[in-house]
């Protein structure tokens, strides 16, 4: 894991830009969100094919479903708060109902937008979105994996929620490391406890493993980028050799990570969990690390957690 830290947003735009250059269908719709979604350069490279609606993400989810239904391939960025909380009725109905071939790319999602308040934080998205059907859900954890998750999405159909934050991210993975939807990354090896985390919460969990291994505690360290549909052999597997699972994630602990990984754990191989997340309220106002460092969500909390469970 680097030292460096990255925002994942440029992997994003880059990414959309070359996937652009190679293939015409691609077509990107914002929110008045041109700027903080990383999307200049693509406006100026490719100026017929970004829309930008203003602020109407209801008209906008409905413009990029019938531009799917014309043959495009859709991309909708927004800050994920805007565009899954006002627009929640029209992803339902205009995308996953009718199976549409849109790409929803909410970024500065979680507590990326911590100054702002309660009404910019994306603390309910994972919930909503894999609640619906048809809905798959990624959330990439660092630049690598989200270039990869941005092509894996344009080359599948159906519609899909990608998770992309503005937070400063080390690499987690490897040149060589390959994207699969529904596909696990065991990042560490562990026999006496699993930590699982998606997005900006992995490399706070590799350090965690990392401290818990100073007190002879080894842990398994699982990716878990997709949401929706979930690695259920992973999780299973983890449950059985491991015996104890802690959760992390940049969300409300009610219908996220935590709770997917929980009905899993109890249909397959019933282990002792730790869900860590914001519980259940409204965050206060306050830089992105203050809120994490507020809500224990840390590497030091993440270590305590797991040496609590394992008692």
């Amino acid at each position: 894991m680097t030292t460096d830290l990255f925002d994942c947003r440029n992997a994003f735009a880059e990414t959309l830009e070359a996937l652009a250059a190679r293939d015409g269908r691609i077509v990107v719709l914002c929110n008045d969100s041109v700027s903080s979604s990383k999307l200049v350069n693509f406006a100026e490279l490719y100026p017929s094919r970004l829309f930008n609606v203003g602020i109407a993400e209801q008209a906008m989810v409905g413009m990029a479903a019938g531009m799917a239904n014309a043959g495009k391939i859709p991309f909708v960025a927004g800050a994920g708060c805007f565009l899954t909380g006002r627009a929640l009725e029209q992803i339902k109905n205009d995308l996953a109902y009718t199976n549409s071939n849109v790409k929803l790319a909410a970024v500065s999602t979680g507590l990326a937008y911590g100054p702002l308040g309660a009404t910019h934080h994306s603390i309910e998205d994972i919930a909503w979105m894999r609640a619906i059907a048809n809905m798959t859900v990624l959330v990439p954890a660092d630049p690598v994996e989200t270039a990869q998750v941005i092509e894996v999405a344009a080359a599948t159909e159906g519609p899909m929620y990608l998770r992309i934050s503005r937070l400063g991210v080390p690499v987690v993975h490897s040149s060589d490391y390959q994207f699969r939807i529904g596909r696990a990354a065991k990042l560490r090896e562990g026999t006496d406890v699993t930590l699982i985390a998606c997005g900006v919460l992995v490399p706070r969990a590799l350090d965690a493993a990392a401290q818990l291994a100073g007190q002879g505690v080894q842990a398994r360290v699982l990716n878990m980028a997709t949401i929706r549909p979930i690695d259920r052999d992973a999780i299973a597997a983890a449950a059985a050799e491991t015996g104890a699972i802690v959760t992390v994630e940049e969300h409300t602990v009610y219908g996220g990570l935590g709770s997917a990984v929980a009905e899993v754990v109890t249909q397959t191989h019933p282990a002792p969990m730790r869900i860590l997340g914001i519980p259940g309220l409204f965050a206060p106002t306050g830089s992105p690390e203050f809120l994490l460092q507020h809500f224990g969500l840390t590497a030091d909390n993440i270590a305590k957690a797991a040496l609590k469970l394992l008692g």
